[in-house]
């Protein structure tokens, strides 16, 4: 397995320089998806104070034909400050700054699925929708090989390998301690971590967050995954089915529930809900990967702890089922429910939004309502 050229650089070199006082002057990494509604991008700008709201930092602007969000000839995008977190990497008092993208007119650009969300969920802000998402990766080599994996072959067949323990089962905790405590130290609302079913693959747990805080809180955990696995020399894929065959692939389980939900009684209001979505089910397949289902058909195949792309199904307890209502709901008659339809790609933005717009304002029919 070949990890970077960076991991040769002589970490304790940077560190001296890392030490130096900065003064007054707060550096702060504007971060935002490109256009593949994927790949994030990330630069930095000096500030002359440290902010203290979101309403403190400038817009800024950057070159759209290198991040396949323009043309060259009106390749000037900007980037407008959206959610800001502590800097794990520079510490404080510097700064990751999420940002929203705009086209040259102002409009969103076709990639920032941020702007319709926030408008969704200032509609049913009094419902107070809380989310939680289970972000399912798995650790690479620069050449592609999983982490840990014999160079010629496979690791034993899966079994051991979930929450185990152990260097033969557990491939890459470093990484995972890192990026853990990472978040903590930004204020990234993480919640848990374990080992997955395939060896070399992990999960985060983000949540509970409520409204637009969920697609914010996501994506920063996601850069801060990408920047924490450069610095060991590895690579974070989201890919759903990384490695074809007899593996789980990855995904993004989306656990939801409003005030309603989690009251007594709330149990009915889950059931309705979900009663929308089984007969909006194929609105939420190209809803829930950014390629529109193709992404997801090859992980949602019915096998793997999956249901199958095609079909629409529920279930208490129930792992290969679309959507999951936990025992201790169907026990205490309220709570939440559990879509494990999203890919591990997904757009959080986007995710959350299509549940709010089907279960809380009922929408039907194959493609979302427009609002003014």
């Amino acid at each position: 397995m070949a990890t970077s050229a960076s991991t040769k650089l002589d970490k304790a070199v940077k560190h001296q320089y890392m030490d130096l006082p900065q003064g007054d002057k707060v550096q702060a990494m504007y971060i935002w998806v490109d256009g593949s509604g994927e790949g994030l991008r990330c630069k930095t700008r000096t500030l002359d104070s440290e902010p203290k709201t979101i309403q403190d930092l400038p817009e800024w602007n950057f070159d759209g034909s290198s991040t396949y969000q323009s043309e060259g000839s009106n390749s000037d995008m900007y980037l407008v400050p959206a959610a800001m977190f502590r800097d794990p990497f520079r510490k404080d008092p510097n700064k990751l700054v999420l940002c929203e993208v705009l086209k040259y007119n102002r409009k969103p650009a076709e990639t920032n699925l941020r702007r319709m969300c926030e408008k969704i969920m200032t509609m049913v802000d009094t419902q107070h929708p809380w989310f939680g998402m289970e972000q399912e990766y798995t650790l690479l080599g620069v050449d592609g090989h999983p982490f840990g994996w014999p160079s010629n072959g496979f690791p034993g067949p899966q079994g051991p390998y979930y929450c185990g323990v152990g260097a033969d089962k557990a491939y890459g905790r470093d990484v995972v301690e890192a990026h853990y405590r990472a978040c903590l130290y930004a204020g990234v609302q993480i919640c848990g971590t374990n080992a997955e079913v395939m060896p070399a693959q992990w999960e985060f747990q983000v949540g509970p967050c409520e409204g637009i805080n969920m697609g914010d809180h996501l994506w920063i955990a996601r850069f801060i995954l990408h920047r924490v696995c450069e610095d060991f020399g590895v690579v974070a894929s989201f890919d759903p089915k990384p490695i074809p065959g007899n593996w789980n692939g990855a995904g993004c389980h989306t656990n939801f529930s409003t005030k309603e939900m989690r009251e007594d009684g709330g149990l009915k209001i889950i059931e309705d809900s979900i009663e929308r979505l089984s007969k909006r089910h194929m609105y939420h397949i190209r809803a829930y990967d950014p390629k529109g289902g193709l992404d997801n058909a090859r992980r949602l195949t019915g096998h793997h702890e999956t249901s199958n792309i095609g079909e629409f199904s529920a279930g208490v307890a129930n792992r290969g089922a679309s959507i999951r209502i936990p025992r201790t709901v169907g026990q205490e008659k309220k709570g939440y429910f559990e879509d494990r339809r999203p890919s591990a790609n997904c757009d959080p933005y986007i995710v959350t939004e299509a549940l709010i717009r089907t279960c809380l304002l009922k929408e039907e029919g194959e493609e979302p309502a427009e609002y003014k």
